[in-house]
């Protein structure tokens, strides 16, 4: 493929991304909404059953496995341990810390970890385009988070927060390993379903009445089937063309399209800093997205 058709495709990578973090900006409206007495931990546990159920029944109706096919055991494992773990140390985050802090360290931290990682493990350059989308988008969720109540700085819930990032950018170069000579479909059904199972033990015990009603049912599956399932299956196919360093930080669409919800369907006033917010994130994220034309003039 030349470089134009390398180019195109990176950018087709980028939107599957964009769309995946937007179905992931979903989320925190949809635990919002959720009934009383369901848990972020127990929803997160929940997510990741139903959304590694429907992806593993995908992955075997589409011939996503076979035969043959071999699973190198540290990828692996890592791809599934650090899906789980991203789930415990996020929510542990927010709590031992605060929202605007525990959310900002982890989501922040991400793209610089996963920069670092790309380029320890895969030899990527993220290069200067990578890095001014980076600064603008960080910039941009700090102005988001500015502006979600008191700020509380613990020790603890920052390294808590740290690890999120780290976890995050792990299994998104965990998953970029996989990937070489595999189904998509396959790779990021087995390693949710390996994280569904790290945190089966979270459900035993937990208050599970509120998911029969008819809210408490849309929440999880919405959860496990949008904003789970459909949403890493896109990550995964934008991920096969889009550096891992770039791939974290198009996602940083996530808190962009929390904040519009937030705004649109929970009813949150929006602050001229958050607005801002907003505006920095567009920069960073069309930065990424768009790429530079060629010499010819075609994009």
């Amino acid at each position: 493929m030349g470089g134009s058709g390398m180019a195109q495709a990176g950018r087709g990578g980028a939107w599957f991304i964009l769309a995946a973090a937007i179905l992931w900006g979903t989320t925190g409206t949809s635990q919002a909404l959720a009934p009383v007495g369901a848990n972020p931990m127990t929803i997160g546990a929940l997510r990741l059953a139903v959304g590694g159920l429907a992806l593993l029944l995908l992955a075997v109706a589409r011939g996503g496995f076979t035969k043959g096919m071999r699973w190198p055991l540290i990828p692996t494992l890592c791809a599934g341990g650090c899906i789980a773990s991203y789930q415990l140390t996020f929510f542990a985050a927010v709590k031992t810390t605060g929202v605007a802090v525990g959310t900002m360290v982890g989501i922040g931290s991400s793209p610089v970890m996963a920069g670092i990682l790309a380029f320890l493990v895969l030899g990527e350059r993220p290069g200067r385009r990578w890095a001014g989308a980076t600064a603008l988008a960080v910039a941009g969720c700090s102005l988001l988070l500015a502006t979600g109540g008191e700020v509380s700085v613990n020790p603890l819930g920052i390294a808590l927060a740290l690890g999120a990032g780290l976890s995050y950018a792990a299994y998104t170069l965990a998953i970029k390993t996989l990937l070489a000579g595999r189904s998509p479909d396959a790779v990021i059904a087995v390693a949710f379903c390996l994280g569904a199972l790290l945190l089966a033990p979270l459900l035993v015990g937990a208050d599970l009445s509120w998911i029969p009603s008819v809210r408490g049912a849309v929440v999880v599956l919405h959860l496990g089937l949008i904003a789970t399932a459909l949403s890493y299956r896109l990550f995964a196919r934008g991920l096969q063309t889009v550096p891992v360093a770039s791939a974290v930080t198009l996602s940083l669409a996530e808190p962009l399209t929390a904040t519009i919800l937030g705004v649109t369907v929970v009813g949150e006033r929006l602050t001229l800093t958050s607005l801002g917010g907003i505006l920095l994130i567009f920069g960073g994220l069309a930065l990424l997205a768009v790429g530079p034309r060629n010499r010819s003039g075609r994009p």
